[in-house]
């Protein structure tokens, strides 16, 4: 019990009173250390040096916080956020992060961004110039090369080795350097069905009779393509339609009569 008391003092250690001395004043100094970086004067620099950076007028203080994985009690880094007033940056934060190196009174400036905040409205992800371009954006003198692996385009040995174009039976241009693909065609083939022209649209449903019998109706190559060209400037002239589309200018169409002998109109109000 008697060597206890003496060995600390001994070795140059201070006694038991001393250590609990020694680690009471460690305590009040890491608290002091830590609360540096949340107190007045943290946020004042942090205030200071944003409105250097921002140019301008800064907003209100939003509070502090530390970086993930680190406690408040226990990091030595502080993240200030303000509001941002910068024109054309509605909801997004001004933030200047603080640092106290350990065991020192002093604040260090590590960082001042300007960044989005939960609500700010961000630029949508950005698209390829090639992906961006949509049907019926091409203008007169506009250029629109095709891909360099446009899927759309084969070699004519590429297609003519395709078993699948041995089944359309759809012409192809054969002066032309490149080939349409057989991908190309079946996507080509199901956009027209779709369409406004296609058998499902809302003026094939409502047609008494369809294309297929119709004489403004001119079959692409031969009839079992399922598909021609309008040729009819009262309904969809110059224009591919399936053959199973219709409308209500088809070239058999008949003059409807009333039972007095007259042609059925509808009845006019003039108004008066």
């Amino acid at each position: 019990m008697v060597m206890a008391s003496i060995v600390p003092q001994a070795l140059g250690c201070a006694p038991l009173g001393g250590v609990q001395g020694i680690m009471g004043e460690m305590t009040k100094h890491k608290k002091q250390r830590d609360q540096l970086l949340f107190s007045a004067e943290a946020r004042e620099i942090a205030r200071e040096v944003i409105t250097e950076a921002a140019e301008g007028e800064v907003g209100e203080h939003l509070g502090v916080k530390v970086p993930p994985r680190q406690g408040r009690d226990s990091g030595h880094v502080a993240i200030h956020r303000f509001v941002s007033l910068t024109p054309g940056y509605k909801d997004w934060e001004w933030i200047a992060v603080l640092a106290a190196v350990p065991g020192s009174q002093e604040i260090t400036v590590n960082e001042v961004a300007l960044q989005a905040g939960a609500k700010a409205e961000l630029a949508p992800e950005w698209v390829p110039y090639e992906d961006r371009v949509r049907p019926g954006d091409l203008g007169p003198g506009d250029t629109l090369p095709p891909r360099e692996d446009d899927e759309r385009l084969a070699s004519w040995d590429e297609l003519a080795k395709d078993r699948r174009a041995e089944l359309e039976n759809f012409p192809r241009n054969q002066k032309a350097p490149q080939a349409l693909s057989a991908k190309g065609l079946a996507e080509t083939l199901q956009r027209w069905r779709k369409g406004n022209f296609g058998p499902n649209s809302e003026f094939a449903e409502k047609a008494a009779m369809s294309c297929k019998t119709c004489a403004f109706y001119l079959p692409i190559n031969n009839p079992d393509t399922q598909f021609g060209m309008c040729t009819n400037e009262y309904s969809a002239d110059g224009r591919v339609v399936h053959a199973t589309y219709g409308c209500g200018a088809h070239s058999e169409t008949k003059e409807e009569f009333d039972s007095t002998g007259g042609r059925e109109y509808g009845a006019f109000d003039d108004g008066i």
